[in-house]
């Protein structure tokens, strides 16, 4: 008797854990955000929030939780409970900050479940430069050390270190392009078209007003396959024969510790809010440049960026 008593109270509380389990999520989920409202990170999470919370049947709420150069959201998500009801945007700047000093956090502070955006850097310059290629910008840069200037963010960001891998990829000292630290894409394409900076790296939805404008002008983007938006702009693989590449990237993660379950039920479903129509016509319509890797595949993404920002930034003198 007291076998089958034991037999049922084991069934019982297996039937239990059946349904938490089914019932998932069963209470509104917090959707965090590093970075501040109205820019791409959170127009992104934003949409995919309002995308998850038609699918899962719950609220997503997106908090903004800046600071620090991304640290304080970055850590926000990686301090909650494991349970699946927080999670967030992590950016680039997650294969960064460690390198820098701010931050003990790493990729390997998360349950990775799905990138879903890249933006590549570009290389641009004023309409009316007289440099028609990568190459003469750069020929012109050795023969005239620290006359030409470049920007695209703050001191450090990701955009500095595109140029920074680049040069320091073809063996060009660091010193050849000095680096004008600006407060984001925006004010530095201004400059340049004002004259002040000769180059800027930021991405090219980033520079696609002045370009448009006929203002400015894209000689390259740097990834392994050309510009949706701007398709006659060659690869740095064409413009010098040199396969570097480096962007902006946006993924959604959780704390590390996930259990299987709700992992496999949140990549699911972020799989197919990726995979529709209306999230691709959402992001062509803003430039953003869509990208899926999902779980260990992200991780996998992650941990090959970090080694090579490390690289990076040391080359540049920009690490701790």
């Amino acid at each position: 008797m007291k076998f089958v008593q034991r037999a049922l109270v084991a069934l019982a509380a297996f039937a239990a854990a059946s349904v938490a389990i089914a019932a998932y999520p069963d209470r509104p989920i917090t959707f965090v955000v590093p970075w501040g409202a109205g820019g791409g990170t959170d127009g992104t999470a934003r949409y995919f929030a309002a995308m998850m919370e038609k699918e899962l049947g719950q609220p997503v709420n997106v908090v903004n939780r800046t600071g620090g150069g991304g640290v304080v959201g970055h850590s926000a998500i990686a301090q909650a409970p494991a349970d699946g009801y927080t999670i967030g945007m992590i950016t680039v700047e997650i294969t960064m900050m460690h390198w820098q000093g701010l931050t003990d956090l790493s990729p390997a502070s998360y349950t990775p479940l799905a990138l879903v955006n890249s933006d590549p850097a570009g290389f641009t310059v004023r309409a009316d430069s007289p440099y028609k290629s990568v190459k003469e910008v750069l020929d012109a840069a050795k023969a005239n050390p620290g006359k030409m200037k470049a920007s695209g963010t703050g001191q450090g960001g990701i955009w500095h270190l595109a140029l920074a891998g680049l040069l320091n990829d073809l063996k060009i000292p660091q010193t050849t392009i000095p680096w004008v630290p600006s407060n984001g894409a925006a004010p530095a394409m201004q400059d340049l078209v004002a004259g002040g900076v000769d180059v800027v790296t930021c991405s090219l939805p980033e520079a696609r007003a002045l370009i448009e404008a006929g203002k400015a002008k894209p000689l390259a983007v740097m990834d392994d396959k050309g510009s949706a938006l701007f398709p006659n702009v060659p690869t740095m693989q064409q413009a010098i024969g040199v396969n570097y590449v480096v962007a902006a990237w946006r993924g959604i993660a959780a704390p590390k510790g996930l259990p299987a379950d709700v992992t496999t039920k949140l990549i699911g479903t972020i799989q197919k809010i990726a995979s529709s129509k209306e999230w691709k016509d959402f992001a062509a319509s803003k430039g953003y440049g869509t990208a899926w890797a999902p779980g260990a595949e992200f991780a996998a993404f992650m941990a090959k960026n970090d080694t090579a920002m490390g690289a990076t930034m040391k080359a540049a003198g920009l690490a701790k």
